[in-house]
């Protein structure tokens, strides 16, 4: 049976946005290629046609799922600086939708245990994140004190929100969410300048 031109490449990008929201909610391990390939009203033997292997998946998962976000928290810091990304990321809203936040707050955990070459995905667009803040942090400040801070409210923001999404009582994860959103404000409020 022939498919019509670019059929190939819809269904390998349906394949990749259902693992990525998969991956992100219920941890890569989780998710087996079988009901994976189910959701995407696809059978298992055709995976092999998309992916070598499910670890080539998690990684194109992975790197689809982070460019996402990377857009969304460009576009919230054009409209509010680094304050804009800061709000954007600690939201309620994205602590309780995993499946369709940051990848990296969702997966590092587990990704820590992938192939150099998986973390290596992560560690770059990380790496991309990390620039984004740093470009929106004041320029009266070093470079190097615009990137360590960078480093620092990321790290705050990643945590507070994996911390908020362990706890069990509603109160106590906004709590961390709020503490976590106010420690990152500081760290671009006491930015040290030259």
């Amino acid at each position: 049976m022939r498919y019509e031109k670019g059929h190939k490449d819809a269904t390998r990008a349906r394949i990749i946005d259902i693992a990525s929201k998969r991956f992100r909610a219920e941890g890569i391990d989780a998710v087996g290629v079988a009901s994976m390939m189910a959701d995407a009203g696809l059978t298992h033997g055709g995976f092999y046609s998309h992916f070598p292997s499910k670890e080539d998946l998690v990684v194109a998962a992975l790197a689809d799922a982070l460019d996402r976000g990377q857009a969304a928290l460009a576009a919230a810091a054009e409209e509010a600086g680094v304050k804009g990304i800061i709000a954007r990321f600690m939201s309620a809203q994205h602590r309780d939708h995993p499946e369709v936040g940051c990848a990296a707050a969702a997966l590092a955990p587990e990704l820590a245990r992938h192939p150099e070459g998986t973390r290596a995905v992560l560690s770059a667009k990380i790496e991309e994140r990390v620039a984004l803040i740093e470009r929106h942090l004041p320029p009266t400040a070093s470079a190097e004190a615009r990137r360590r801070s960078a480093t620092a409210i990321f790290a705050t923001m990643m945590g507070s929100l994996q911390l908020s999404r362990i706890a069990t009582d509603a109160v106590a994860a906004d709590a961390i969410l709020a503490a976590g959103a106010e420690a990152a404000e500081r760290l671009v409020d006491t930015l040290p300048t030259r």
